[in-house]
């Protein structure tokens, strides 16, 4: 594939790449803790299937615009999971 004619990213689509790739990692690592400790597998699997999907049909509803409303809403959506997910962790250790 020849990418030497695709156009440079914004850095605000460099941010929000960035942002919604660290999530996506996170939530993989994730799943891996799940298997190791058998630990809300369920969850762990539905939120890496949920990213998925999401950012594959917000990306394709938004013709590739990594700065698109649509991405940054899926962003938006798994930071407050990931918020959530904290929590829960913070709650049960205390």
């Amino acid at each position: 594939m020849d990418t030497s004619d695709a156009p440079d990213l914004t850095p605000e689509q460099k941010r929000w790449a960035f942002f919604g790739s660290t999530l996506f990692l996170t939530s993989v690592g994730f799943l891996g803790f799940a298997f190791a400790e058998g630990f809300m597998l369920t969850f762990a699997i539905g939120w890496v299937a949920l990213q998925i999907f999401g950012y594959v049909g917000a990306l394709k509803m938004a013709n590739g615009e990594i700065a698109h409303p649509l991405f940054k809403s899926q962003v938006v959506m798994h930071g407050l999971v990931l918020g959530l997910l904290t929590a829960l962790f913070i709650r049960a250790t205390s």
